[in-house]
């Protein structure tokens, strides 16, 4: 015994170190990181003011950065109600449920039996002649049984590791789930505001032309003016109403998605008429770090996690090349008769261990293997991919919201002297110094201008929530 033994042990320990390399080292991808975002500076020259953000970093409730008691009720109904989140709450469940699955095949297996039989085997396969006449018989086991499996090569840890990462990517794909439900509450909030401010604009243009007609009717009457300019009239008030009703359309189509986001029916829903006036509460957004990013995005950190979970299964497809060990025990009583089995004569017991390995498996293990490495890549490709697409979402927005902010000053001007004009083309018209078409002329371009401007202040509004989104939320 000592002698085989000593030829062994050489043969386990060089078998042992093999194990120590079934799990690869899994190596960060080389991802080009910039050193500032492109767009991080200000229409001004100035620089956006640095965060500090990461992921181990409360995100907070960055809604309430646009002091809307609204949205903030809205964001907390929705979390509570929406079935996206309910299935990726449901799916973070099963994967923790999975990995305690796969942690349990690494502890001692311990069950317990208990039963009866009866029976009566043939004389021949007792060694006995056929005639032989074989009386039947009834026996009672009960026995505690244990098994073990010793992890040699490390298959049950790196299985455990996979599992184990598949979890964390669950929990970081709610994350995402939970901070894009945020901002889409958020974004069709401030759309459906856009579209109150739009209709309301609308409706005062409606305003505008129903007076226009009546002072028109009026003059026409008493014979000031001719049919023409009464026509005229007439079709402006019909056309800014069939705007006013196009406008309605889009307000509904908002208020029905943000019922489906709050996880209520689109017929029993009603949305508070609250316009959005202005756009100079929409707070600064610091844009960070490029480098922050990659700890800030859940969705960046589900890539990375299901990296380590694919190294961590190229060991268990490895590790299946190499010899298992498993322990098994049972101790108990058997007897004929039920009230014997627990006594001590009864008693029984049963020790072994089994080593066991493929030798021919037809290459299964070895595809495993090429299979195992393949999804790794793919896995690493994704995270690259996330990465890159984190990146552009950053800088699009950043983009954005200066362009919009360069939009938002020229507008703004218009719409003074679009009002001003507005003003003297009715006091010319009024002194009969100019054509009812100038003053239409004028009216025109003044609703246009303020329409304009309200679309832009909803544009504002969501893509600032979208930069708060592709910087991973906000944070202390």
């Amino acid at each position: 015994m000592n002698k085989l033994t000593q030829r062994l042990s050489p043969l386990l320990a060089a078998l042992l170190l093999v194990a120590c390399s079934t799990v690869p080292e899994l190596k960060q991808p080389q991802v080009e990181v910039p050193q500032a975002f492109k767009e991080v500076q200000a229409p001004d020259g100035t620089q956006w003011k640095p965060a500090q953000p990461a992921e181990a970093q409360a995100r907070g409730q960055w809604w309430l950065a646009f002091d809307d008691s609204t949205l903030t009720s809205l964001i907390d109904e929705a979390t509570s109600a929406n079935a996206s989140l309910a299935v990726a709450a449901a799916r973070v469940k099963q994967a923790r449920a999975i990995a305690g699955i796969t942690d349990a095949s690494r502890g001692v297996q311990l069950g317990v039996g208990i039963g009866g039989q009866r029976g009566r085997a043939s004389a021949v396969s007792l060694g006995l002649p056929e005639a032989t006449d074989v009386a039947a018989a009834s026996s009672y086991p009960a026995a505690l049984t244990a098994s073990y499996e010793v992890d040699l090569f490390g298959r049950l840890a790196a299985g455990s590791s996979a599992s184990q990462a598949d979890a964390k990517a669950s929990e970081a794909t709610y994350k995402s789930v939970l901070l894009a439900l945020q901002a889409d509450v958020a974004q069709t909030w401030f759309r459906l505001r856009a579209a109150n401010a739009e209709l309301e604009t609308l409706n005062r243009t409606v305003d505008l032309r129903s007076q226009s007609v009546k002072v028109n009717q009026s003059r026409y009457d008493n014979g000031d003016i001719g049919e023409f300019d009464l026509a005229r009239a007439k079709t402006e008030l019909a056309t800014a109403k069939a705007e006013a009703i196009g406008a309605q359309r889009k307000r509904t189509q908002n208020e029905h998605a943000l019922a489906v986001l709050l996880g209520k029916p689109a017929s029993s829903f009603t949305a508070e008429d609250k316009p959005l006036a202005d756009a100079a509460q929409l707070p600064a957004i610091p844009a960070g770090l490029p480098s922050a990013l990659l700890e800030r995005r859940p969705d960046i950190a589900a890539a990375q996690l299901a990296m380590i979970a694919s190294n961590a299964r190229i060991g268990v497809a490895k590790s299946a090349m190499f010899p298992a060990l498993a322990l098994t025990g049972s101790g108990g009583g058997e007897s004929a008769s039920l009230s014997d089995v627990f006594k001590w004569s009864s008693r029984s017991w049963v020790l072994g261990a089994l080593m066991s390995m493929p030798i021919l498996d037809g290459g299964r293990n070895k595809a495993n293997i090429a299979r195992s490495e393949a999804v790794l890549e793919e896995s690493v490709a994704s995270y690259r991919q996330s990465v890159l697409v984190a990146f552009a979402e950053v800088e699009d927005n950043l983009a954005g919201l200066r362009i919009l902010a360069g939009q938002a000053e020229q507008i703004d001007a218009a719409v003074v002297s679009a009002r001003r004009s507005a003003d003297l083309a009715q006091k010319l018209y009024d002194a009969g110094r100019s054509s009812y078409l100038d003053l239409l002329d004028a009216q025109r371009n003044l609703s246009a201008v303020e329409r304009n401007a309200v679309l832009l202040r909803g544009d504002r509004a969501v893509t600032t929530v979208a930069l708060i989104r592709s910087l991973g939320g906000g944070w202390q």
